[in-house]
């Protein structure tokens, strides 16, 4: 387990402060077994939530769109913003409605995302998203070309403000309400991968990858 930082006024936890998490290592883990991040903004005193896919670099997220994308765009103008991921593990039924809740993990990340210019950089960040959705897929297939790179926009968000919000375990009732009949405890959600399924137009003596045939969401 990494070494904690200190949170900062606005990532610090303050509902169920007990469940709040400042580990970086815990919070990383979070986002790469994620797969869409909602990124929200302010443009012109109007608030913007879209979900988009991401990937992880070290301290840096990458966030990645249209270069035709307004929203997008904006965001390189120093418009601050705020990335969340959520991960449902389970449903937790209480034996009162009001304490009834959801397992979950997620993250928010704080600041101010700038474009990729670089293309050395630009061409290792979208690498770095296709390695967090299908690891071993990007060596496996044609690689981006000059008019594909300048349709599309990178961003880079630096991970120094962020927290993490864990809850996990069986449902928390009123002491007066353990003794009421009816059944409480937890229902899991996970993901499950199914068997591929091949492009009709595929070549039939094209086999499976193995890292599709196997593939898991547990890194």
């Amino acid at each position: 387990m990494s070494e904690p930082y200190t949170p900062t006024a606005r990532t610090r936890v303050t509902r169920e402060p007990h469940r709040g998490i400042y580990d970086r290592a815990i919070a990383y883990q979070i986002l790469d077994e994620g797969f869409i991040c909602h990124v929200g903004f302010v443009i012109d005193n109007q608030p913007f939530v879209i979900p988009t896919g991401y990937g992880r670099a070290g301290d840096n997220l990458y966030i990645h769109g249209s270069a035709a994308s307004r929203m997008l765009r904006n965001l390189d103008q120093g418009v601050p913003v705020c990335v969340t991921v959520t991960l449902l593990d389970g449903l937790v039924l209480a034996r009162s409605i009001f304490n009834q809740s959801m397992n979950y993990r997620s993250v928010v990340v704080l600041g101010t995302a700038v474009a990729v210019e670089d293309p050395k950089e630009k061409l290792e960040a979208l690498r770095a998203l296709s390695d967090h959705i299908l690891p071993g897929r990007w060596a496996d297939v044609r690689q981006p070309n000059d008019k594909e790179l300048k349709a599309t926009l990178v961003m880079r968000l630096p991970i120094t403000e962020f927290s993490a919000k864990v809850r996990q375990g069986p449902p928390i009732d009123d002491e007066e309400d353990y003794s009421f009949p009816t059944w409480a405890g937890v229902v899991p959600l996970k993901m499950q991968t199914g068997a591929p399924i091949n492009d009709p137009r595929l070549d039939p003596a094209q086999e499976v990858p193995l890292y599709a045939r196997n593939y898991s969401r547990n890194k």
